[in-house]
């Protein structure tokens, strides 16, 4: 693990550095939190400014000298003072000391704990800000008491008084990744934001702990918490700092809210004297939060609930834990969740006997995806004497935390009490979803339509059908699939949650084909009719979410993506650990990342989703093959087939309706190692095999990829009767008419100005690219524009450069073949002179520092103007702007 770099903060430190340097300056004290990090945002202030230039003391106070008279400054002060001299004589000699020591060059005098200093420094340091050439910066704790002339720096307006907030979550995200030396997933980063509130002494005493008891674990190069949280002896030392002492009444408000939160006031009040509530509340250790008409109480730092529950003893906790469950269970438990607190308090103090409660408890906890939870409300219930209920519900819930194995055996436990249509049906379709997604038999659902069939009741058999429509298309019979899912459709007896599975199978199904405007409408009904199904299929979400984000990703729409990966369930799948949820969500996101360039940030989700997914059997190959597609964009060869082939490993053959994007990644991956037509070949026969599925937008994608390689005029399809095959070109006209949305013509109209040699037809399919946000296309296009413009010697070549190097520019490490290829090649010669002329430097200049003779310097940039298609050096910049990687200046 690294030492723990400066991380973010940069409006913060560029406001500490502009109170000294600015034309004012004015100089800054800063209030924050404990350990919130004011102490080393002023040390790396200081270490950031000249000594030359300026005369600069860091002092830090501390109890142990506040009652000393200039202990604070004693550290710059000389040790013995003047004799005879008043108060107001000491303090002008202090100030007349330092001026002498700074030797005419201005002073700036930086104090840690400023509230700490005792009284003649304070008086000393208020004295020194109203002087010429003098700038104090400083730093205090909030809830201390502050001595009367440093406050009266801020209000006599001597100096700036700033309020340092917590890290935020992309702060605390960049920090770990800093520590770690490595990318942290997202939802572990989100906990250890939340756990931590923000507070980088707070978040390093966590990650210490969680590494020495092994709960940060490392998979793909992708850091994760396991969420299991270790309190080291440091970490217990600063939360007891921060609470301090503690009466048995106020300890008694903290330990209830800390079993209860969030706890209503009045029930808190019912539970505790009042009075020390208020003290509680005063004290800054517990906070009111309204929620509609009711005040919440919740503690005021996650750490400190998590003392109070370790501190608390076993008899204690179960009697505050089953008091609270009382008092509410007396007042109605009316709110939404007051169910599930209940139970989970029945079930910590030991009080659970009612398996109806806790099976409703533990729907609850899985409609939240808070999977961990809803295993232990699951398992007690069946513990309680809950039966099948309880054990249908189990199973469901082990299958989502990967654990399919024991899913079975809790299936196989109740199979003597599968009586009635009802129980069959609901038995048949877990076990079903078990054995086909846990555990890859694809046998499965050939074995649930068959005894699907012997149902009599309607309803209990579209359930069925629903279940074997969706498995029939993960495993690419779509023609049964389509027809099951409409007869589902087609039977009023159904349930909401059948139908709306059925209905998700036909949205992904048009999804594929490219028709985007009937999958959106189904899915915009599915999510219509959630509060009708949630409790029921919880999961049926992902069913749900893999449509969509099908439909999103094959239209182009990114904006689309954006909103469903920032929307509740996303919230609560990474909250919960719900790892197939938050997993499928990074590949989109990765997916989303990629297309605009931003080869890092998709590389990192992708890793992550990786991370996440490794004990998966639905989503990671997929996620290894987003990663694939991201290594290849970066020119990260050996990386890229790395992750192909652990795409194949971990692909389930129970998710073939996959295919198409894992076969497209072998296409970028076979391009990124060199091998054009081996890459060309494959996807050409891709293209062939998603025609013959019917899956026209998986299909204008792979063509895509197709005339990026310069392939427009490749035959594919069947042979016509005339004997002929139609081109890419031709295909993509075709299927510009079939598929919807306006991503299919704009290609189209690429392919077509392509095989044209169409210049300003390529720079218009380029501006409507980059409109979609979707610039590295958009940047092959402009480049293949560049390459006829040239060709033309063309006027409008060098508004084509600036185009292009504008479009590089939204993007970072982008190497894509496509892009090299349309590029002309200059010698590393070429292109240092090329540099050095683009930044205005004569050629006699570069001649000089090159050694080499003026002549050859012109005859090397004559022979770059005509590689490029330019006229001279006003163009030059622009155009070697269109070099990924290079920004026009002098190379590195």
């Amino acid at each position: 693990m690294s030492r723990w770099d400066f991380v973010g903060r940069t409006d913060e430190l560029n406001h500490l550095l502009s109170a000294v340097g600015g034309p004012e300056g004015r100089g800054l004290l800063l209030s924050g939190s404990a350990g919130v990090g004011k102490s080393r945002l002023l040390r790396e202030g200081v270490a950031a400014l000249p000594t030359d230039r300026y005369a600069i003391w860091s002092v830090a106070a501390s109890a142990a000298t506040a009652a000393l008279p200039f202990g604070g400054l004693a550290q710059v002060l000389p040790a013995s003072q003047p004799q005879g001299l008043s108060p107001a004589g000491v303090l002008r000699w202090g100030v007349e000391v330092l001026r002498e020591q700074a030797a005419g060059r201005p002073i700036v005098l930086a104090i840690d704990d400023a509230h700490l200093l005792d009284p003649p420094s304070a008086a000393l340091v208020h004295l020194l800000a109203g002087a010429e050439n003098t700038t104090v910066l400083g730093t205090l704790r909030n809830g201390e008491q502050i001595p009367l002339p440093i406050r009266a720096l801020w209000t006599d307006d001597l100096v700036d008084h700033a309020e340092l907030a917590p890290l935020g979550l992309a702060e605390t995200t960049d920090l770990l990744a800093a520590i770690l030396d490595g990318p942290v997933d997202a939802s572990s980063a989100e906990r250890l934001f939340r756990v931590s509130a923000g507070n980088p002494l707070l978040l390093r005493e966590l990650v210490l702990s969680a590494a020495d008891s092994g709960e940060l674990v490392r998979t793909y190069g992708v850091w994760r918490w396991t969420g299991r949280l270790e309190l080291a002896p440091s970490l217990t030392d600063l939360i007891d700092t921060r609470i301090g002492r503690l009466d048995a009444g106020v300890r008694a408000v903290l330990e209830l809210v800390a079993f209860g939160e969030p706890l209503g006031l009045h029930l808190l009040n019912q539970a505790a004297e009042p009075s020390d509530v208020e003290t509680a509340e005063e004290r800054g250790l517990i906070s009111v939060d309204r929620d509609d008409r009711r005040r919440d109480i919740r503690l005021a730092h996650p750490l400190y609930g998590e003392m109070m529950r370790r501190r608390c003893p076993v008899s204690r906790t179960r009697r505050l834990q089953a008091h609270l469950a009382e008092l509410l269970e007396q007042v109605g438990a009316r709110r939404r969740g007051d169910l599930l607190r209940v139970a989970v308090w029945r079930l910590d103090s030991g009080t659970a006997q009612d398996a109806r409660q806790l099976v409703g408890a533990a729907v609850q906890a899985f409609t939240r995806y808070d999977v961990p939870l809803a295993t232990r409300l699951a398992r007690a219930a069946l513990d309680a004497g809950g039966g099948f209920d309880a054990a249908e519900l189990l199973a469901t819930i082990l299958m989502f935390g990967d654990r399919p194995d024991e899913a079975l055996r809790v299936l196989d436990s109740v199979a003597a009490e599968v009586h009635g249509d009802r129980r069959r049906s609901r038995w048949l379709t877990v076990r079903g979803m078990v054995s086909y997604w846990g555990l890859s038999r694809q046998s499965t659902v050939d074995e649930i339509a068959r005894q699907g069939a012997e149902l009599t009741d309607p309803g209990d058999q579209a359930r069925v059908r629903a279940f074997e429509a969706i498995m029939r298309l993960h495993g690419l019979d779509t023609g049964t699939a389509l027809r099951l899912s409409r007869s589902v459709l087609d039977r009023p007896a159904a349930c909401a949650a059948a139908r709306e599975l059925a209905r998700c199978t036909i949205a992904h199904l048009e999804a594929a084909r490219g028709q985007f405007r009937p999958s959106a409408t189904a899915i915009a009904r599915v999510a219509a009719e959630a509060p009708n199904w949630r409790a029921d299929m919880p999961y049926l979400q992902l069913a749900m979410e893999l449509a969509r984000g099908t439909r999103l990703a094959l239209a182009g729409d990114l904006a689309g993506i954006d909103a469903i990966v920032a929307d509740e369930f996303a919230d609560q799948a990474g909250a919960s650990d719900f790892r197939l949820g938050t997993g499928y969500l990074a590949i989109l996101q990765a997916y989303a990342a990629r297309l605009r360039g931003r080869s890092s940030e998709a590389l990192m989700l992708s890793l992550g989703a990786c991370a996440v997914l490794a004990t998966s059997r639905v989503y990671a190959g997929l996620a290894h093959a987003e990663r694939a597609q991201a290594a290849a964009l970066r020119g990260e060869t050996g990386h890229a087939a790395e992750a192909m082939a652990e795409a194949d490993r971990t692909h389930a053959p129970g998710m073939a309706v996959l295919y198409p994007w894992l076969e497209q990644a072998r296409g970028a991956v076979l391009l990124a190692g060199g091998d054009l037509p081996g890459a060309a070949k494959h996807l050409g026969e891709l293209a062939d095999r998603l025609r013959a599925d019917g899956f026209a937008g998986h299909e204008v994608l792979v063509l895509h990829d197709l005339v990026r390689l310069g392939q427009a005029t490749a035959p594919v399809g069947p042979t016509c009767t005339d004997g002929s095959r139609r081109t890419v070109a031709q295909r993509l006209s075709e299927l510009s008419e079939r598929v919807d949305g306006v991503l299919a013509p704009l290609l189209a109209r690429y392919a077509r100005a392509t095989v044209d040699g169409d210049g300003a037809a390529l720079l218009e399919v380029a501006d409507g690219l980059a409109a979609l946000d979707l610039p590295v296309w958009a940047a092959e296009a402009a480049a293949t524009a560049l390459r006829e413009l040239r060709r033309e010697r063309s006027g409008s070549a060098s508004a084509a450069h600036r185009r292009l190097g504008a479009l590089l520019g939204r993007c970072d490490a982008v190497r894509t073949p496509a892009l090299d290829a349309l590029l002309p090649a200059l010698t590393d010669r070429e292109l240092e002179i090329a540099g050095l002329a683009a930044e205005g430097v004569t050629s006699r200049i570069i001649a000089e520092r090159l050694f080499l003779s003026t002549r050859t310097v012109e005859n090397h940039l004559q022979r770059v103007y005509s590689k490029l298609g330019i006229t001279g050096r006003a163009e030059l910049r622009a155009a070697l702007r269109s070099y990924p990687g290079h920004d026009g200046g002098e190379p590195a």
